[in-house]
């Protein structure tokens, strides 16, 4: 496995900022990956960690951050990591979709936008794997990469102040899921009927970073049915597992 330079610096009080170089690459986000997983075998207490891309926040919930002290712990993790085998459980989930007018709101503008039939738009988006690089902004949002260059089209120039839970969106080179109600500014092509966020659960979000995502087209009456599914806990997910 390949391992990148990385730099490190404080951010705020009782965190650090790591930065891999700035590229979207699978390469890097495994190498983050990696580093994290050495870094949690360390077993250095309240230490919590989230990756985006190609940086990596590392928060001390202890009273004191020594930096330079974790500054050397991190650079000597890291390099020892890069010398070792890694061996990671990460799944392909499929996602169910539903692109009808009433859930796909903007879709007939990204159509033609994008100079795509509906058909062709959706064929396109369900043919993809995406690879999840982070998640945030809200709680389960899967930042998700690997979105084909014919489908790539700017934010909305007017975000809105409200978009619906399960709603799926482009933006730039980007796909994604709203897990729940909240303002936005991605274009919104389809909904997700399925939870992807419980805080009630051990683990709120079932996909991780370095997963992959793929999306299914299903119907209104699919989308009712898993709707309901979802919302007794009784539906699961289609998972594969990949070779990390």
């Amino acid at each position: 496995m390949k391992s990148y330079p990385i730099s490190i610096k404080p951010f705020g009080e009782r965190a650090v900022l790591v930065e891999w170089p700035s590229k979207v690459e699978v390469s890097i986000l495994a190498d983050i990956l990696d580093f994290m997983d050495a870094f949690k075998e360390l077993q250095l207490p309240g230490w919590e960690m989230s990756v985006a891309y190609n940086s990596l926040t590392m928060v001390c919930n202890d009273e004191h951050l020594d930096f330079d002290n974790i500054k050397r712990v991190i650079l000597e993790c890291h390099e020892k990591q890069a010398a070792a085998k890694t061996k990671r459980v990460q799944h392909l989930w499929r996602i169910p979709v539903c692109y009808d007018a009433e859930f796909g709101i903007d879709i007939e503008e990204v159509c033609n936008t994008l100079k795509l039939s509906k058909e062709e738009l959706i064929k396109q988006h369900t043919s993809h794997q995406y690879i999840v690089y982070g998640i945030g902004f809200l709680p389960g949002f899967m930042y998700l990469g690997g979105l084909p260059a014919s489908l790539e089209i700017p934010r909305r120039a007017e975000p809105r102040l409200q978009v619906a839970k399960g709603s799926v969106g482009l933006a730039g080179k980007q796909t994604g899921v709203y897990p729940q109600d909240s303002p936005g500014g991605w274009n919104i092509i389809g909904n997700c009927p399925i939870p992807l966020f419980n805080p009630s659960l051990k683990d709120p979000c079932f996909v991780k970073v370095g997963d992959k995502i793929q999306f299914q087209q299903i119907s209104k009456a699919e989308y009712n049915l898993h709707k309901i599914e979802g919302e007794v806990g009784i539906y699961k997910p289609e998972k594969v597992l990949l070779d990390a």
